[in-house]
């Protein structure tokens, strides 16, 4: 580990003060704390319900469970250390910090762009293949591809994070960005990154693309199948029941491929900082709100759960 000794003796990186940037920087700290406050809330509640109640111990809520967890840590990742420097006005991170947090955010990103691939697939297995349903979505087949999920999104982080973090850096470390990105920080790299930057693009156009045309080949076969069956009223049950997941990964996919997969040229230096608050903060946010709101089994666990 003689690299990482090497790297840790030159000092710390520096983040971007993102409330600072603003006209008004205390309400923009006041609205995340709040964010971030709903999203442990909210997802922590998902969890709890779906762990509570036994008519929600079906793959498509065990799926949605492991969403809540992945949300949680998502934020959690990043929002306290912003809280904390926005606070202290110290912006410093050190570089153990800054290789965990990149790490825990690559495996996190990663594995959630895998998860909604998943839980797309069992939307239509429970709708176009309902008899076999119980057959192709089993319990170990569940655990079976959350785990995959899992483990492809942590080898792709600790290959990057550990790739990334060889690099040598210039003396002053400031990170144009609110927490250690893999692009932001390669930019205050003194090396040649071009190649690398050409293999993380292919990294993200694995993690993107495929799960993508999965879950569009997967609504088409629902939309198609449901529109087979000439009934208005299983057409609005399919959407009532597909249209929240539906939500998360326009949100989601929507706003990684602008910041991940549209070339460098179309992007502004303000849409870089702003872009990833969409995906990191206020997605997680919102999850667990689309996901409750009109979903009835979900209201009614609630009620029973905490007798309301």
């Amino acid at each position: 580990m003689s690299w990482l000794s090497n790297q840790t003796s030159g000092g710390d990186f520096v983040l971007l003060d993102l409330f600072r940037g603003t006209p008004v920087p205390w309400v923009l700290f006041t609205l995340t704390v709040l964010d971030l406050l709903v999203a442990l809330l909210g997802n922590s509640v998902i969890i709890i319900l779906i762990w509570a109640d036994p008519l929600l111990h079906t793959p498509m809520y065990f799926l949605l469970s492991q969403l809540s967890l992945m949300d949680i840590l998502y934020i959690s990742t990043l929002v306290p250390k912003m809280a904390v420097d926005f606070l202290t006005g110290d912006r410093r991170i050190s570089f153990i910090g800054c290789s965990l947090q990149m790490f825990l955010f690559i495996t996190l990103g990663g594995s959630e762009c895998l998860l909604l691939a998943v839980m797309a697939y069992d939307r239509y297995v429970a709708i176009c293949q309902p008899l076999r349903y119980p057959v192709l979505m089993r319990p170990r087949v569940c655990a079976l591809l959350v785990l995959v999920t899992w483990l492809g999104a942590l080898l792709n982080a600790l290959f990057h994070s550990i790739y990334t973090l060889t690099f040598p850096y210039c003396a002053s470390r400031e990170i144009h960005h609110f927490f250690c990105e893999i692009p932001a920080l390669l930019k205050v790299a003194c090396a040649d990154t071009s190649q690398y930057e050409k293999g993380l693009f292919g990294s993200c156009v694995v993690f993107f693309i495929p799960p993508v045309s999965g879950i569009l080949c997967s609504y088409g076969r629902i939309l198609s199948t449901v529109l087979g069956m000439g009934s208005g009223q299983g057409l609005r049950k399919t959407l009532g029941t597909c249209s929240s997941h539906v939500t998360v990964v326009t949100l989601f996919y929507g706003a990684a491929i602008i910041k991940y997969i549209v070339p460098k040229s179309y992007h502004s230096p303000e849409q870089e900082e702003v872009v990833p608050i969409f995906y990191t903060i206020i997605t997680p946010m919102l999850n667990p709100l689309i996901y409750s709101l009109r979903n009835k089994d979900v209201t009614r666990a609630f009620r029973k759960v905490f007798r309301v």
